[in-house]
């Protein structure tokens, strides 16, 4: 059997030549006509570093949602949000709660912590050793903070956590990383760390620059607990009057309801226990040219909730794990980058200012959906908006 080869250009894979190649390979080998896929307006030679094999596009549809009013500290006023999805209902559904949330004057929002982590682990011979050398990391962090900034320009390492087992050493290197999301700035600043320790560390020490505990696009409780990416709160108080009004249920009913949520969370064992971050997180990482794969991390949400004695209703998102870029990866492509223009969020010093808009987002979908559900109206908003049949 012959081998089938896509088509490759060594000079220039970007090359309309290149790209017609392999369209016209997969119309031969395939059943689809490629005619969709092949149109496009965005400039094949922007694209060396995001894709390889370049044939085509995948045509998202993207809605608008809000207006979104936001309390910031970063981003402050009112928003409409692009939200590329496929699932119906979703975008009338993030409308909803950020209309519900307009009209109680908005969601406060807040930025805690920010860091990004490489995690190599070091071992040695005995766990006395392992032990030692986390007095040596500690003695010389300045060193190693100086060897990883040879690398980068936008990113410093803050402190390097440690977690000992048997005879290794499991660190943390955390970063800030500016505008970027930084995955592979920290690695390699952090082999660059590394590198400087081994040649200096007076003992022997081996290391694997990823030992499995940054937990890089999976979701894990260390990630939850220590932040990766940033950590950023939305809340927002809600007059019992108006949630009976806008969502038609009560508050007490709402914060119930709650709290038998809560319990299906705790049996589940799941990374949140919320209804549904991850399809606005999901919708706008798409639009804005996130790194989709990190919503596995960065769907990770804390809800909180009280119900006050005047029967207002607090509710708050906190999303300990939240990885996007306003800067370098796939926010510079052309759609793109036109969704976070339209949120004043593109490029140097938008990174925060996005981090607020997307914890609001995520909020406004948190009250639009736990509201239908106790109100009886999740079904019928999906039989009547979210059916695309034949």
């Amino acid at each position: 059997m012959t081998e089938r080869k896509i088509p490759r250009d060594r000079t220039d894979d970007y090359a309309p030549g290149a790209i017609k190649a392999r369209q016209e390979f997969i119309r031969e080998h395939t059943s689809s006509p490629v005619e969709h896929v092949a149109s496009y307006s965005l400039d094949p030679q922007t694209l060396p570093g995001n894709i390889e094999g370049f044939f085509g596009v995948a045509q998202v549809p993207i809605g608008l949602a809000g207006p979104l009013l936001v309390n910031g500290e970063h981003a402050t006023g009112e928003f409409f949000v692009p939200l590329a999805t496929t699932e119906g209902t979703l975008v009338a559904s993030y409308s909803r709660g950020m209309k519900l949330t307009r009209e109680a004057g908005g969601i406060t929002t807040t930025v805690i912590d920010d860091r990004m982590q490489r995690a190599p682990v070091f071992s040695f011979t005995s766990a006395r050793e392992a032990r030692d050398f986390q007095v040596w990391l500690d003695a010389h962090f300045e060193e190693i903070a100086a060897a990883a900034k040879t690398t980068t320009t936008s990113g410093t390492l803050i402190d390097i956590q440690k977690f000992p087992v048997s005879k290794l050493l499991y660190t943390r290197f955390n970063y800030t990383t500016g505008d970027a999301a930084g995955q592979n700035m920290t690695g390699k600043a952090t082999f660059a760390a590394c590198a400087w320790i081994k040649q200096h560390y007076p003992g022997e020490v081996h290391f694997l620059l990823e030992g499995q505990f940054a937990t890089d696009k999976k979701t894990s409780v260390v990630n939850m607990l220590h932040t990766r990416g940033k950590r950023v709160v939305a809340e927002i108080t809600l007059p019992a009057a108006l949630v009976e009004e806008q969502m038609h249920v009560s508050t007490d009913k709402l914060f119930n309801a709650r709290m038998k949520g809560q319990l299906g969370s705790i049996m589940s064992v799941t990374n949140n226990n919320g209804n549904h971050s991850a399809n606005g997180i999901t919708a706008m990482f798409i639009a804005t040219g996130q790194d989709v794969a990190n919503v596995a991390e960065s769907s990770a949400l804390y809800g909180y909730s009280e119900l006050l004695p005047n029967g207002d209703f607090y509710a708050s998102v906190t999303l300990p794990a939240l990885i996007i870029a306003t800067y370098g990866g796939g926010t510079g492509l052309a759609t793109q980058r036109e969704c976070l223009e339209m949120l004043g969020c593109y490029g140097s010093g938008g990174v925060y200012k996005l981090a607020e808009i997307i914890a609001a987002t995520v909020l406004a979908g948190e009250l639009s959906l736990g509201s239908a559900v106790v109100a009886e109206e999740w079904v019928q908003a999906h039989d009547d908006l979210g059916r695309n049949r034949p």
